[in-house]
Protein backbone atom coordinates (compact mmCIF):
# COMPACT_ATOMS: atom_id res chain seq x y z
CA UNK A 1 0.00 0.00 0.00
CA UNK A 2 1.35 3.47 -1.11
CA UNK A 3 1.85 6.51 1.40
CA UNK A 4 0.14 9.54 0.52
CA UNK A 5 2.73 11.59 -0.80
CA UNK A 6 3.80 15.50 0.19
CA UNK A 7 1.79 16.34 -2.94
CA UNK A 8 -1.49 15.99 -1.02
CA UNK A 9 -0.26 18.67 1.51
CA UNK A 10 -1.33 21.41 -0.29
CA UNK A 11 -4.39 20.12 -1.57
CA UNK A 12 -5.27 19.42 1.87
CA UNK A 13 -4.45 22.73 2.85
CA UNK A 14 -6.22 24.57 0.24
CA UNK A 15 -9.91 22.46 0.96
CA UNK A 16 -9.48 23.56 4.77
CA UNK A 17 -8.87 27.30 4.04
CA UNK A 18 -12.00 26.70 1.89
CA UNK A 19 -13.77 25.09 4.74
CA UNK A 20 -13.33 27.15 7.44
CA UNK A 21 -13.38 30.82 5.12
CA UNK A 22 -15.84 33.16 6.26
CA UNK A 23 -18.11 35.04 3.85
CA UNK A 24 -17.56 38.93 3.50
CA UNK A 25 -19.57 41.24 5.05
CA UNK A 26 -19.60 43.69 2.62
CA UNK A 27 -22.89 44.38 2.03
CA UNK A 28 -24.81 46.16 -1.57
CA UNK A 29 -26.95 49.32 -1.06
CA UNK A 30 -29.51 51.08 -3.39
CA UNK A 31 -29.06 54.35 -5.00
CA UNK A 32 -31.32 56.69 -6.03
CA UNK A 33 -30.21 60.01 -7.21
CA UNK A 34 -31.20 63.27 -9.54
CA UNK A 35 -28.36 65.63 -10.60
CA UNK A 36 -28.02 68.61 -12.66
CA UNK A 37 -24.64 69.49 -14.52
CA UNK A 38 -24.04 72.43 -16.81
CA UNK A 39 -20.56 72.34 -19.04
CA UNK A 40 -18.36 73.53 -21.11
CA UNK A 41 -15.11 71.73 -21.47
CA UNK A 42 -15.11 71.82 -17.43
CA UNK A 43 -18.55 71.04 -15.79
CA UNK A 44 -20.13 71.90 -12.48
CA UNK A 45 -22.91 69.64 -10.80
CA UNK A 46 -24.42 68.67 -7.94
CA UNK A 47 -27.72 66.75 -6.57
CA UNK A 48 -29.78 64.73 -4.20
CA UNK A 49 -30.26 61.37 -3.47
CA UNK A 50 -31.42 58.06 -1.47
CA UNK A 51 -29.35 55.06 -0.48
CA UNK A 52 -31.22 52.15 0.75
CA UNK A 53 -28.70 50.12 2.73
CA UNK A 54 -29.29 47.71 5.85
CA UNK A 55 -33.37 48.08 5.64
CA UNK A 56 -32.75 52.33 6.20
CA UNK A 57 -33.13 55.36 3.72
CA UNK A 58 -30.10 57.75 3.89
CA UNK A 59 -30.53 61.52 1.93
CA UNK A 60 -27.63 62.75 0.86
CA UNK A 61 -26.16 65.15 -1.51
CA UNK A 62 -22.99 65.22 -4.03
CA UNK A 63 -21.27 68.17 -5.58
CA UNK A 64 -18.76 68.00 -8.19
CA UNK A 65 -16.48 68.89 -11.11
CA UNK A 66 -15.81 67.39 -14.22
CA UNK A 67 -13.11 67.79 -17.12
CA UNK A 68 -12.82 66.56 -20.51
CA UNK A 69 -15.03 66.52 -23.82
CA UNK A 70 -18.06 67.80 -22.42
CA UNK A 71 -20.89 70.98 -23.22
CA UNK A 72 -24.36 71.61 -22.84
CA UNK A 73 -26.82 71.03 -19.79
CA UNK A 74 -28.97 68.31 -18.38
CA UNK A 75 -31.17 66.39 -15.68
CA UNK A 76 -30.08 62.85 -15.25
CA UNK A 77 -32.37 60.43 -12.89
CA UNK A 78 -30.05 57.99 -12.10
CA UNK A 79 -30.33 54.64 -10.14
CA UNK A 80 -27.57 51.40 -9.14
CA UNK A 81 -25.96 50.25 -6.79
CA UNK A 82 -23.27 50.66 -4.41
CA UNK A 83 -20.90 47.76 -3.61
CA UNK A 84 -18.40 46.47 -0.95
CA UNK A 85 -20.20 48.69 2.19
CA UNK A 86 -18.87 47.99 4.96
CA UNK A 87 -20.37 50.46 7.01
CA UNK A 88 -22.93 53.39 6.48
CA UNK A 89 -19.97 55.70 6.54
CA UNK A 90 -18.05 54.35 3.78
CA UNK A 91 -20.29 55.67 0.81
CA UNK A 92 -19.88 59.79 2.51
CA UNK A 93 -16.68 61.08 0.75
CA UNK A 94 -15.00 61.84 -2.16
CA UNK A 95 -15.45 59.77 -5.85
CA UNK A 96 -13.23 59.20 -9.25
CA UNK A 97 -15.91 59.15 -11.81
CA UNK A 98 -14.99 58.26 -15.53
CA UNK A 99 -18.73 58.01 -17.41
CA UNK A 100 -20.39 59.58 -20.46
CA UNK A 101 -23.75 60.01 -22.16
CA UNK A 102 -25.93 61.98 -24.62
CA UNK A 103 -28.89 64.11 -24.37
CA UNK A 104 -30.91 65.81 -27.19
CA UNK A 105 -34.56 66.73 -25.24
CA UNK A 106 -33.79 63.14 -23.81
CA UNK A 107 -31.46 60.36 -23.93
CA UNK A 108 -29.44 58.26 -21.35
CA UNK A 109 -26.07 58.33 -18.86
CA UNK A 110 -24.28 55.75 -17.55
CA UNK A 111 -21.25 55.90 -14.89
CA UNK A 112 -19.12 54.20 -12.48
CA UNK A 113 -17.85 55.53 -9.34
CA UNK A 114 -14.82 54.68 -6.83
CA UNK A 115 -14.01 55.54 -3.82
CA UNK A 116 -10.92 55.30 -1.47
CA UNK A 117 -12.58 52.95 0.80
CA UNK A 118 -13.31 50.73 -1.64
CA UNK A 119 -16.97 51.66 -2.61
CA UNK A 120 -18.24 51.55 -6.09
CA UNK A 121 -20.94 52.95 -7.23
CA UNK A 122 -22.70 51.96 -10.69
CA UNK A 123 -25.44 54.02 -12.24
CA UNK A 124 -27.62 54.48 -15.08
CA UNK A 125 -30.70 56.30 -16.13
CA UNK A 126 -32.59 58.76 -18.00
CA UNK A 127 -31.15 62.59 -19.05
CA UNK A 128 -32.77 65.17 -20.43
CA UNK A 129 -31.52 68.51 -21.54
CA UNK A 130 -28.93 68.92 -24.54
CA UNK A 131 -25.70 67.29 -23.38
CA UNK A 132 -22.80 65.46 -24.92
CA UNK A 133 -20.16 64.14 -22.26
CA UNK A 134 -17.46 62.06 -22.03
CA UNK A 135 -15.53 63.01 -18.93
CA UNK A 136 -13.20 62.18 -16.04
CA UNK A 137 -15.24 63.89 -12.60
CA UNK A 138 -14.48 64.22 -9.13
CA UNK A 139 -17.66 63.86 -6.78
CA UNK A 140 -18.10 64.64 -3.02
CA UNK A 141 -21.03 62.63 -1.37
CA UNK A 142 -22.06 64.00 2.13
CA UNK A 143 -24.78 61.56 3.89
CA UNK A 144 -27.26 63.24 5.89
CA UNK A 145 -27.63 60.59 8.81
CA UNK A 146 -30.77 62.72 10.27
CA UNK A 147 -33.03 62.12 7.47
CA UNK A 148 -32.62 58.52 7.53
CA UNK A 149 -36.38 56.29 7.37
CA UNK A 150 -37.03 53.04 7.51
CA UNK A 151 -37.39 50.84 4.25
Amino acid sequence: MRKPGKRWIPLIALATSVAIATPSQATTGTVRVTMIKAALGFGAGGGRGVLTFRHRNYAFTVNGVSVGMSAGASVSKLVGRAHHLNELSDFAGTYSVVGGGAALIGGVGAVQLNNAKGVTITLQGAKAGLELAANVSKLVINLDQSKSTPD
